[in-house]
């Protein structure tokens, strides 16, 4: 029974808008590749947040790059009026200096009160109005952000299928290149074998006081070193080991990245020990479909 794949992907883009408690907002989630998690946060000030959003993004996602940026945008748009206190300060020195001018032109003015202060420029300026529930509020952007979380995850959980559709088709192809390499191997020992009792004949001819059974030894792990067995059944493990980790819902991203290291030295070693241009010609394709899915495995969770 054919596995299901359950790659996750670390490249994700979710949205999602808001409002209530007397504001709008809009949330942006976005993801790259990354070795860890690694969460970069643009919030406005609103009391406790962001603690509640690093504990929910960590809940959608193990590794990557994120940021998320919130948007927050109060529905009254006049601003909360408010005393400026070097406007304040200017304005009644303006006014000390004309009652001063005044009095030694003679003039009597009429007493100024503080409504009349107020009306001067600079006195007032407009602020941010005071958040009326920053709990209530919070609780709603979290809602909010959870929401787009669900998104974001949903988003990245289909791109992780069809990137392990595209694993799997390889691991496929590396099987078929394993097999073939295999029978590649099997067809070339008789020629390896008569090359190896033709080198011991050859010495032995050629050496008259060798000593033939030490000769035999010697040629024997030369032919030990030209066997491919292990690396065509340690490839063999490797590709189960990775339909495993297809299955697997949890991150996998980085063991199936140090398991395609081991694909990498399983192949070299049976390019280096070929002994046949048909086998080096499988173990090249073998690298070339390894690189392959080494790239991919870079976007696994």
């Amino acid at each position: 029974m054919e596995k299901q794949i359950a790659t996750i992907s670390m490249t994700g883009f979710a949205a999602a808008q808001g409002s209530g408690q007397g504001y709008d907002w809009s949330w942006d989630i976005r993801s790259v590749n990354g070795k860890a998690l690694d969460l970069r946060l643009r919030l406005p000030d609103v009391e406790g947040l962001e603690p509640f959003v690093r504990a929910a993004v960590g809940q959608f996602a193990a590794r990557g790059n994120i940021s998320a940026n919130l948007r927050l945008t109060r529905v009254d748009a006049a601003e909360g009026l408010r005393l400026s206190g070097s406007g304040m300060r200017a304005a009644l020195a303006a006014l000390r200096e004309i009652e001063s001018v005044a009095t030694t032109e003679g003039m009597a003015l009429a007493q100024t009160t503080a409504a009349d202060v107020l009306t001067l420029r600079g006195v007032l300026e407009q602020g941010p109005a005071q958040m009326d529930d920053p709990s209530a509020l919070r609780a709603a952007l979290i809602a909010s952000l959870e929401g787009a979380l669900a998104k974001f995850a949903a988003m990245r959980a289909a791109e992780g299928a069809q990137i392990g559709a595209v694993i799997a088709a390889q691991l496929t192809r590396i099987a078929e290149l394993t097999e073939a390499a295999a029978k590649a191997a099997e067809a070339r020992r008789p020629d390896w074998e008569a090359g190896i009792t033709a080198a011991l004949a050859r010495v032995v001819e050629g050496a008259g006081g060798a000593d033939r059974d030490r000769v035999a030894q010697e040629l024997a792990l030369i032919a030990v070193k030209g066997d491919v067995t292990e690396e065509i059944d340690r490839l063999r493990a490797h590709i189960a080991a990775a339909r495993d980790l297809l299955a697997d819902p949890k991150p996998v991203g980085r063991r199936f990245d140090f398991l395609t290291q081991e694909f990498v030295r399983e192949a070299n070693t049976l390019c280096s020990k070929s002994g046949s241009s048909r086998l080096t010609a499988i173990g090249l394709d073998l690298k070339h479909v390894i690189d392959q899915m080494r790239e991919q495995i870079q976007n696994v969770e």
